[in-house]
């Protein structure tokens, strides 16, 4: 989106859902090309239409560009790639790596650009070759710097995904011990699930271990929140995975977060590296220290400012639209040349 927004000279294809259509695409500029989806979520029928359609398509443009997680099925499907898009020249965005393990059996499909150092390194190490950074964007228009709720009891939202090392289960123990400590807080988790996961069965369980740590005032949300609400009616946001297991180098949802002026407890792992200073950080796992992060951050009020301007300024500097339209137009250019 941001792309088909930020770079107009370029006329873009490119997948959407049907039957129905995500309001925040309808304006989309370029061409949409249909995949049958009752729900959105790429499960394999879905992208083998993608698939198919891409191997039609890429024929008749003069270049793809392939924003792609490197996961369990990459490493055929990149021994396969020349065949199915011929001479077109392919630029390759990695958003993220499922597993070190799945490169070592990886071919680049061409150029290929990170969205962190450490992906980066990881890649050119696996024979990548030249591996741009270019960090993501977001839009400050959408994502605009909102005062701090006026509330007795802040939310602190917890986001990520049902997986496992995902934080989620970090978080509610990080979250006890602030509460033990003395903080008073409402606690939001709004987790996305993955394919074949029983979601149910899942939120059951974070309900079960906030009640166990005395968390009464819990509240589990699933894949369809509201962010821009969430992140209005937030304090702090806690986002404490041990692994990121295939999700981007740098999470929108706290980009986003720190757009909105919200401050962020963030794990220490080595693709946030472009986040330092900005955040508070915590070493994966390290409960303890993350629930004392979130006591001082809902106690201190001087520091929760200070950490939402720096928020705000990091995004606007390092996250913004004309920076990333501007590295990605200079790659196309190369490209087509």
């Amino acid at each position: 989106m941001a792309l088909a927004q930020g770079i107009t000279e370029v006329r873009y294809l490119w997948f959407r859902r049907w039957p129905g259509l995500d309001e925040t695409v309808r304006d989309l500029p370029g061409r949409p090309v249909p995949l049958l989806s009752r729900d959105g979520v790429p499960r394999l029928p879905v992208r083998v239409q993608a698939a198919v359609a891409g191997c039609a398509l890429t024929r008749r443009c003069d270049l793809v560009h392939a924003v792609m997680t490197i996961g369990s099925s990459f490493p055929p499907f990149s021994r396969l790639w020349s065949r199915l898009v011929g001479d077109t020249p392919v630029l390759h965005t990695v958003p993220g790596v499922m597993n070190p393990a799945f490169l070592t059996r990886s071919r680049p499909l061409g150029p290929t650009v990170a969205l962190s150092e450490a992906t980066a390194a990881q890649l050119r190490t696996a024979g990548f070759g030249e591996v741009r950074v270019v960090r993501p964007v977001v839009r400050l228009d959408e994502w605009p710097l909102r005062p701090r709720p006026v509330s007795d009891r802040p939310t602190v939202l917890v986001t990520g995904h049902h997986d496992r090392g995902g934080g989620a289960e970090e978080a509610i123990a990080s979250a006890a011990v602030a509460a033990r400590a003395g903080a008073r807080f409402r606690l939001v988790l709004a987790l996305r699930d993955r394919p074949g996961q029983d979601t149910r069965a899942l939120e059951e369980e974070l309900r079960a271990q906030a009640a166990r740590q005395g968390l009464a005032e819990t509240e589990v949300l699933g894949n369809d929140s509201d962010m821009h609400g969430l992140l209005a009616s937030s304090d702090v946001l806690l986002y404490v995975p041990r692994a990121l297991g295939g999700k981007a180098d740098v999470p929108l949802t706290v980009l986003q977060a720190l757009a909105t002026g919200r401050p962020v407890v963030l794990s220490e792992l080595p693709q946030f590296e472009s986040l330092r200073g900005t955040v508070l950080p915590a070493a994966p796992g390290d409960c303890e220290r993350t629930g004392r992060l979130l006591r001082q951050l809902l106690d201190r009020p001087r520091c929760w400012q200070e950490l939402a301007r720096r928020g705000r300024a990091t995004v606007e500097e390092r996250f913004g639209v004309a920076r990333f339209a501007a590295q990605y137009s200079r790659l196309y250019e190369e490209l087509l040349r």
